[in-house]
């Protein structure tokens, strides 16, 4: 990194660090290094300048003290790294460091070796900052595969989780229980892991938050994470910067009014899996440099193999955060200010053998240990530059966990990983009443709750992610009490430097806004087509949020609301791309305990929904809701029905004499139904119609926790009688994800018939998509017809029946239905 400065500075560089090893013997015992860490000039200038700033502010007692946590890390690093590469390779562990036999090693070692080996080095810098500061800060990684240098350096410093505590300690023991654990592939009884240590980051990861293994979402997450007064440092890979795009735009949102201070550090390794990564491709680090100043940062280059540099890049970023934030403060500098982004140069595996190889990625040695004697004696003799003896280590780690006396949290239970938040107040919903000749926008009902969601908590920071055009989804309240965030305001238009809306043509990049805000209230609204792209974030949240609660560990933060608008069944317009309702469909796969898909169909039914996200904790909900103006189907006590059971009857009385239901879910598909009803009611068929708001309490729950979000037999019999046996369903999503969802509602394939979206479309209005799916009032009729067993033309005319056939024009079907609650 010295290469960077001009020569003159270079000169007086390397001569303060020769001055400062002269003159001050705890320097010069920490400059000199220890197994493969080395400081080089320009970090022991930047150490020594660190140690007396915390100095001066009261933070240290005296330089000494400062200059044994720099050694102490030291120490830690190279026993974490001594222990990734044991988790990779070593069947056994022995904690005195002795040589080891093929009997020792793993048949079949397994580990993201190499990455891992470099994070140990920046994670244990992130300690060393903690303990010279006195302060926790929160951490997020997202590279997840290098888990095992987390792991590692908790077990080494004891800052486990309760789980892994019980297990594990430094014990030969101890730590051969915890090197078989790793990738041991055992699960129990229940079907869940045996062990709490996993290939990535899970909730027995001390402190952790992600589980990093949808590489590039933590760049999209860190800026919205630390709430005020609070500070988080980011792990980030480069390899992950080329996965996903949309983290350029993080210096654009972060503002010190309502966030807490960002330490963002890419370790740059230079290496995908098996192929340099295009950063390395387009000119390495001095590139990136570049992009990263066109980009609104300011890059920190650091030796990313020296524990020292890493803490102090977290302090020079903090202070160069918080003076740009007192000058905005002050009227002196303004939005957006540089987010300082540090760049720890370093080879993939540095430390160990196989380093800067494509092998460093897994298996650094190539051969096994375990049958090739080569590969056992690099182990040995890689080990041997790493090993540190048992009492030197405690001895370092005593100097970093001074946690106690220093009045913080350990790093397992930083501030953002801790976090509960309280009960929110949720205002009641402005009912309509049913029979109103006025329709409603169901989205408009969104945008008024929301609004006094808002109003209702001052204290629950707002974000809403919004990937395209907030009027066009009827938020407009929202965006006028809440406003785009911008840099430079329009006048006249909904934009504040503060504003609370986060907007931007990437999907990804706007649910994470929301995502991260953990600590506050959140909205996402996506027209439902484009939404997909949003899957991987969610489902990334969605899981660990579940993989938390198996652990016994309840998620603080508020329910997130997806909302899914201008959607399939309202879309036509804009050709088949703007149709598709995958997001809701995949979404209902995953557990319902924490992954909740609504249908609401009105206005009533929407404030409702969306009243119950923000009453729950740590769920994802998404609701698939009409933009369009509606009826209003459902009185109160309906809607309040249908969030509490995920159903209601809307025509009926459930007796023997009613052997058909029909069975809707989605506004549109309501709609169809009614008309069949009417139809229905002047032929004199006695039949029941249900209104399907979450098809997910009436699955075949798949394990306990997802049994207890399952509708109760008695609603599911007094819902759907087993007298009732034909039935026709018309639903928003396609008809096979549907059906397998509704299972247990299934009488067989002659009685109940889904219709759904038939992936058919075009530029077409709604009735043409109703059509073009088969998803009208007539066809559900003909499927009635078809489960009685009697002539459909007791329900339809010729020519319906010819339309529906596709023999005549289908226009007359628009015109010849009608249809009502009675």
């Amino acid at each position: 990194m010295l290469a960077q400065f001009p020569a003159h500075e270079r000169h007086r560089i390397r001569a303060r660090a020769e001055a400062f090893r002269a003159n001050n013997e705890a320097f010069a015992t920490w400059a000199a290094g220890y197994g493969v860490i080395r400081h080089d000039d320009l970090t022991q200038v930047r150490a020594h300048d660190m140690v007396m700033m915390l100095v001066e502010n009261g933070s240290l007692q005296s330089a000494a003290e400062g200059y044994a946590r720099l050694k102490a890390a030291d120490k830690v690093a190279s026993a974490a790294m001594w222990m990734v590469a044991h988790m990779t390779y070593a069947g056994r562990v022995y904690t005195d460091g002795r040589t080891m036999e093929a009997s020792d090693f793993k048949a079949e070692p397994q580990g993201h070796t190499g990455g891992s080996l470099n994070m140990a080095i920046g994670y244990v810098g992130y300690l060393l900052a903690n303990a010279l500061s006195g302060e926790t800060r929160s951490w997020l990684m997202g590279q997840g595969h290098c888990v095992a240098a987390i792991d590692a350096t908790n077990l080494i410093t004891n800052n486990m989780s309760p789980e892994q505590a019980r297990r594990y300690d430094w014990t030969d023991d101890g730590a051969t229980r915890f090197v078989q654990d790793f990738y041991s592939y055992a699960v129990g009884y229940d079907g869940y892991p045996l062990s709490p240590l996993g290939s990535h980051v899970n909730p027995q990861t001390g402190g952790g938050m992600i589980e990093g293994g949808y590489l590039g979402f933590a760049e999209l997450l860190y800026p919205h994470m630390p709430l005020p007064g609070e500070k988080l440092v980011a792990f980030l890979s480069d390899g992950a910067f080329e996965e996903q795009r949309g983290s350029d735009w993080a210096a654009r949102w972060w503002r010190a009014e309502d966030s807490g201070l960002v330490a963002p550090i890419m370790i740059a390794n230079g290496r995908r899996i098996d192929q340099r990564s295009t950063m390395a491709q387009s000119g390495g680090v001095d590139w990136f440099r570049d992009h990263l100043r066109l980009n609104g940062f300011d890059p920190i280059d650091l030796d990313g193999r020296d524990p020292a540099a890493f803490a102090w890049a977290i302090f020079e970023i903090e202070a160069r955060l918080s003076a740009c934030a007192s000058a905005c403060k002050k009227g002196t500098g303004q939005y957006p200010v540089p987010l300082h982004y540090g760049i720890a140069e370093t080879e993939k595996g540095f430390g160990f053998p196989g380093a800067g190889t494509n092998a460093a990625h897994n298996l650094p040695l190539v051969e096994n240990p375990h049958a090739n004697d080569a590969a056992r004696a690099a182990f040995n003799e890689g080990a041997k530059a790493l090993f540190v003896p048992k009492d030197a280590l405690a001895e370092a780690v005593q100097l970093l966990n001074q946690h106690e006396a220093q009045g913080r949290p350990m790093e397992r239970d930083h501030p953002l990983v801790s976090r509960k938040l309280p009960d929110t107040v949720l205002p009641e919903p402005t009912w309509k009443n049913v029979g109103d000749e006025q329709t409603c926008s169901p989205m408009a009902g969104i945008d008024e709750y929301f609004c006094s969601m808002v109003r209702s908590n001052p204290g629950l920071r707002p974000r809403v992610g919004n990937p395209d055009e907030m009027r066009s989804n009827k938020l407009n309240a929202t965006l006028d009490l809440l406003k785009h965030r911008v840099t430079a305001p329009e006048e006249g238009v909904a934009e504040a430097v503060d504003g609370a809306v986060v907007t931007a043509l990437n999907e990804e990049a706007v649910v994470c806004a929301a995502l991260g805000n953990k600590g506050g209230l959140n909205l996402v609204c996506s027209y439902e087509a484009f939404a997909v792209k949003m899957l991987g974030a969610l489902r990334q949240e969605i899981i660990f949020a579940r993989h938390r609660r198996v652990a016994g560990q309840e998620p603080g933060w508020l329910g997130v609301p997806i909302l899914l608008t201008s959607h399939t069944w309202e879309n036509g317009k804009n050709e088949q791309s703007h149709q598709d309702p995958t997001l809701c469909e995949a979404l209902l796969g995953e557990m319902s305990d924490v992954s909740r898909v609504l249908f609401p169909a009105d206005w009533n039914s929407a404030q409702t929904s969306l009243r119950a996200v923000y009453e729950s904790k740590g769920t994802i909900w998404s609701l698939v809701t009409p933009k369009r103006p509606q009826p209003n189907f459902f009185t109160p006590e309906q809607a309040q029905q249908l969030v509490a059971e995920g159903a209601v009857r809307l025509k009926g009385q459930g007796g023997p004499d009613e052997k058909v239901i029909l069975v809707a879910c989605g506004a549109y598909q309501l709609a169809e139904a009614l008309k069949a009803s009417g139809r229905l009611d002047e032929r004199g068929i006695a039949h029941g119609l249900v209104y399907l708001l979450e098809p997910g309490r009436f699955r075949e729950p798949r394990d306990e926790r997802e049994a207890a979000m399952v509708a109760a037999d008695s609603i599911r019999g007094e819902l759907f009688p087993d007298a009732a046996d034909i039935r026709v369903m018309l639903t928003h999503m396609r008809a096979a994800p549907f059906l397998g969802t509704t299972r247990p509602l299934d009488t067989g394939p002659g009685k109940t018939f889904v219709l759904g979206y038939a992936n058919r479309g075009g530029t077409l209005d709604e009735n043409g998509m109703l059509f073009a799916n088969g998803c009208t009032w007539a066809h559900a009729l003909e499927k009635v017809a078809k489960g009685l067993q009697v002539d459909p033309a007791q329900f339809l005319s010729e020519g319906e029946i010819a339309a529906i056939h596709g023999k005549a024009d289908p226009e007359p079907l628009w015109r010849n239905s009608k249809g009502d609650i009675q």
